[in-house]
């Protein structure tokens, strides 16, 4: 058959056809755009990923349990014999309070229905803490000392563990990417090993469901997990935050600078290959500040803010290196830290406990300035001011080559030995280290006093020696030296030395990596001191 020859009237639709055909649909567009603008978005029920399967709630408080819906939904949160109902607000957030409930364990099914429904299965009812930081409470239990039998023998279904993301940004968040997960052989090597550690004795001890929130960001900044504004309304924080608005000024200067060392740096990198020679080391994005763990807000945004209001017992707390040049400014950054984090998450002063800086970088024998002990200072001088406050003194387990110590169990102890006596009221357990008290001066001697030791069960245990280790004194001059010691029979202790005729002050294990060996009959070392006021090598660092 021969092809058909389409002329232009066959092949050509009709013009009336073709404008009707264009009328019809402009009218559909314009219906389905007017749909658009006036229809609601239609929205599931969704809730915060800090809800989900295998999750603890806290025992004996009235949990939160938040979430999204389209504006207006009715919301009805039920568990165990309680339900509760929430209507969105505006903007579709919607929140409801659980009654508390006293009784340990479970599993229950937490329901949540609106337009859809969604049940979290396999939830237990016990002791929820956040496990909080930089590096030393992110590093994890593979890196842990005996990692291959801590592993082996974690198979613990009544452990709950989570992970929070590193994200740093300048609004707050509402979610965050991590699921509640049952700690077993397979999954709790790569979670924080101070934090696991930590629970696992409250577990072990306790005989209760735990829950753990790691939220740990190696190397941030304390300012980093506040939120900025807080910080803005205290005077204390200006020099801080001042410096902070100018290097977010300077950004796009050094952006360009950024840019032209990269090509410098590229070159330089060829002809180090070429000569076989070590590559120098590639310049960094400034731009990398902006999204980093020491901006001011940047971890209360991108980490904290997703988390902040669920159900918890307390925090557990390791930090401190960052902020060590600016240690006199830590005596009122840390405690403005607590305080706003307890005021945000609105459940009182509850127990927030923190692991004192270890001993790092070379030993030093003799006196030293040492900003790593100004701020472990900073770090015990916390305690006096708010409630409901503990220090894990680690001054014995440090490693001078590394700054991530390895033995984390002892620290986790240390840890748990706080929330044990304190929170939990066990009897029988030892928290707290031997502190200095006071001084008396007796000729050439000074006599120091001290808290938590008990002269009567003969209080001290000096380590590998019999003498106490790591005293220095000073006359008026401040010049301190390596100072003798001996018990007394009341537990005082008595310094001197004979370089020292009229001696005003004495020092204990003040160095980065100090020699000392003092401590209680109970196993916990002697918290660093020094008996004076002398001028901080920190002072007007901001």
């Amino acid at each position: 058959m021969p092809a058909r020859v389409l002329t232009p009237a066959a092949s050509t639709i009709h013009p009336l056809r073709s404008a009707h055909r264009a009328v019809t649909l402009l009218l559909v567009l314009a219906l389905f755009s007017a749909c658009l603008v006036t229809a609601p978005a239609s929205a599931d029920v969704s809730l915060n990923n800090m809800f989900g399967d295998h999750m603890v709630l806290q025992q004996g408080i009235r949990n939160r349990v938040w979430g999204k819906a389209d504006p207006g939904e009715t919301v009805a949160v039920s568990i165990a014999d309680q339900s509760h109902t929430a209507t969105a607000g505006a903007d579709g957030s919607w929140e409801v309070l659980l009654d508390a409930i006293s009784e340990y364990g479970g599993p229950h099914t937490l329901t949540v229905k609106g337009k859809n429904e969604l049940s979290f299965n396999d939830v237990l009812i016990g002791e929820v803490w956040v496990c909080s930081g930089q590096s030393n409470m992110q590093w994890s239990v593979d890196q842990a000392n005996d990692a291959d039998l801590e592993k082996a023998t974690a198979a613990f279904p009544q452990i709950r563990l989570i992970s929070v993301p590193q994200v740093g940004v300048q609004e707050p968040q509402w979610n965050f990417n991590g699921s509640w997960s049952v700690c077993s052989p397979d999954n709790v090597g790569s979670f924080s090993a101070v934090g696991f550690f930590f629970g696992r004795q409250l577990h072990q001890t306790l005989g209760v469901p735990v829950g753990l929130i790691d939220n740990a960001w190696g190397g941030s900044a304390c300012e980093a997990w506040i939120e900025r504004g807080r910080l803005a309304a205290d005077e204390r924080f200006k020099p801080l935050l001042d410096r902070w608005a100018k290097t977010e000024a300077d950004i796009p200067k050094m952006v360009e600078n950024f840019k032209v060392q990269l090509e410098k740096w590229k070159v330089a990198a060829e002809q180090a290959k070429a000569e076989k020679k070590p590559v120098p080391r590639q310049p960094r994005n400034p731009e990398g500040l902006l999204s980093g763990n020491s901006r001011p807000g940047n971890i209360y945004c991108g980490v904290l803010s997703p988390s902040i209001g669920y159900g918890i017992k307390g925090a557990i707390w390791y930090q401190g290196e960052s902020n060590a040049s600016r240690a006199m400014q830590y005596r009122d950054l840390f405690p403005f830290m607590i305080e706003s984090w307890r005021d945000e998450w609105k459940l009182g002063d509850f127990p927030f406990y923190w692991v004192q800086l270890a001993d790092f970088r070379d030993e030093k024998p003799g006196p030293a300035d040492s900003d790593w002990a100004e701020l472990r200072e900073a770090q015990t001088l916390t305690m006096d001011k708010l409630p409901n406050t503990g220090e894990a003194v680690i001054i014995d387990i440090g490693e001078g080559k590394d700054i991530h110590p390895k033995n984390k169990q002892d620290v986790a102890k240390r840890l748990a030995r706080w929330a044990l006596a304190e929170t939990y009221k066990r009897p029988g357990i030892v928290c707290r280290s031997p502190r200095y008290k006071a001084m008396e001066k007796q000729g050439s001697k000074i006599v120091l006093s001290f808290d938590n030791v008990d002269p009567k069960a003969a209080g001290w245990r000096p380590f590998d020696v019999r003498e106490p280790v790591g005293f220095t004194i000073a006359a008026a001059d401040q010049k301190f030296v390596v100072a003798s010691a001996r018990f007394l029979p009341d537990g005082r202790i008595e310094v001197w030395s004979d370089a020292v005729a009229d001696p005003v002050a004495v020092r204990y294990a003040w160095a980065d990596n100090p020699v000392c060996n003092m401590y209680s009959a109970a196993g916990l070392p002697l918290t660093p001191f020094r008996t004076d006021d002398f001028p901080a090598i920190t002072a007007g660092n901001h």
